[in-house]
């Protein structure tokens, strides 16, 4: 055998070995196939989740701003201590609650057991349970930090932890099982793919139970319907938070998707994200126009709500609208803010940061839109929804906090709010250095 031949087989004998590898490779990358679609599945509950769980931390930063500099400690303990107790109460209960053996398409709450989460997911499905249970756990404790900064200034801090145990482990579940537990709003054809209404509406509706109840801050409403502003302690503050809000919202709606183990998934989560964006930057867009041409000047706040109503409405579907249909459906999110918010003050009721607005009012527009751009939605099942959601979630918050302040009190002395939470019931100052006693508003 010549030079030339044993050049020759040895090349046969290469492109053959490749070949083979190659199709070692493919049967290999066949036979992973299921494991691959676990583990990026998995992988997108749990980057969801971190980042919804940031979001409590631009909550509070939101509200720490929006706040007096007398109560901002109190609100950052809230936040930090909301986040917690959700976190127990929807293992205790609340999961299994809102997931655990909903009967489908007429179900109204699964079984009251702590969830059972394995030490190995061998044979648990698309996913891991402690990806799928960490990632409806924040969602859980979202809908407790809208209603911590509505009633901000007043409120006492152990009667608050008490309604968050109930609003996390009972109230939420049980009208989340209704829909995302595949019950009987499932099964009417209800859609809300992240939460307009599960999520941002019911805490909406449980916020508005308290700011009525409570009553408004000492000095908000004087004589002959004025209104006395109060502006909060940091706008530097409240805009770092409504950034943090929009980043995690990115979690919020893409994790919602719930798979990301192929091309189409993957396609579907980037589109979410797009949309998104869109709808939060149509809604400041919109909020800085409305208030120039309404108020004369522009107000920042009614941009950072802007932007956190256009999150909000988008939230229902982010999916199916097209980038026009987004950027309308987050714009009318900014108008609904800039000509809500006074018209609450002259119900006087006395929201602290406009979460009422945001998130119950353009929950509501958000849902009711859904079926103008997602043809399997129908108006009928969205209205029957919003509605229910709307009754279950007032009628069993306000009887909450009705027992509250009629047993121990749910508000705090006019000693106490005049001098400041941070003061009267936590004993450590945000600011000591510049807090030199309270103001009469």
């Amino acid at each position: 055998m010549n030079l030339y031949q044993k050049f020759t087989l040895a090349g046969v004998l290469a492109i053959g070995a490749v070949a083979g590898s190659d199709a070692a490779f493919a049967q290999a990358s066949t036979e992973a196939t299921a494991d691959t679609k676990y583990i990026l599945s998995s992988l997108l509950f749990l980057i969801g989740g971190f980042l919804v769980m940031f979001m409590a931390a631009g909550f509070a930063m939101l509200e720490a701003g929006l706040v007096r500099s007398k109560n901002v400690s109190m609100q950052c303990l809230k936040n930090i201590a909301l986040y917690s107790v959700a976190g127990l109460m929807f293992w205790v209960v609340g999961y299994n609650l809102m997931y655990d053996g909903v009967t489908a398409g007429t179900g109204w709450m699964g079984t009251p057991t702590p969830k059972v989460i394995p030490a190995t997911d061998a044979d648990a499905g698309d996913y891991a349970a402690g990806s799928d249970w960490f990632f409806q756990m924040v969602f859980c404790a979202a809908t407790a930090s809208i209603v911590s900064g509505t009633i901000a200034e007043r409120i006492r801090f152990w009667p608050f932890i008490i309604f968050t145990a109930i609003l996390t482990g009972i109230i939420y579940p049980i009208q989340g099982s209704w829909e995302w537990g595949a019950g009987w709003l499932d099964g009417i054809g209800f859609s809300d793919f992240a939460g307009s209404t599960l999520v941002h509406s019911t805490g909406g509706w449980a916020a508005l139970m308290g700011a009525i109840i409570l009553g408004a801050r000492a000095g908000k409403y004087g004589e002959n319907g004025r209104i006395n502003p109060i502006p909060g302690s940091s706008i530097p503050l409240a805009t770092l938070g409504t950034f943090i809000l929009w980043f995690g919202w990115f979690g919020f709606n893409g994790g919602s998707q719930l798979a990301m183990g192929t091309i189409s998934d993957a396609s579907s989560v980037s589109r979410i994200f797009v949309n998104t964006n869109l709808a939060a930057a149509a809604g400041v867009v919109v909020a800085i126009i409305l208030t120039q041409i309404v108020y004369k000047k522009m107000d920042v706040t009614m941009a950072l709500n802007g932007a956190l109503a256009g999150l909000v409405s988008i939230t229902a579907e982010p999916l199916t609208p097209s980038p026009v249909m987004a950027i309308m459906i987050g714009g009318i999110g900014g108008v609904i803010v800039v000509f809500a918010v006074p018209m609450l003050d002259k119900l006087k009721i006395d929201d602290v940061v406009g979460a009422i607005p945001v998130h119950l009012l353009a929950g509501i527009w958000g849902t009711m839109v859904v079926p103008l751009t997602n043809g399997d939605a129908t108006f009928y099942a969205q209205a029957v929804g919003v509605i229910s959601v709307g009754i279950f979630v007032s009628v069993s918050s306000a009887i909450v906090w009705l027992i509250l302040k009629a047993t121990i009190g749910i508000r705090v002395s006019p000693e106490e709010e005049l001098e400041g939470l941070d003061k009267g019931e936590i004993g450590v100052e945000a600011y000591p250095e510049f807090a030199r006693g309270g103001s009469a508003i």
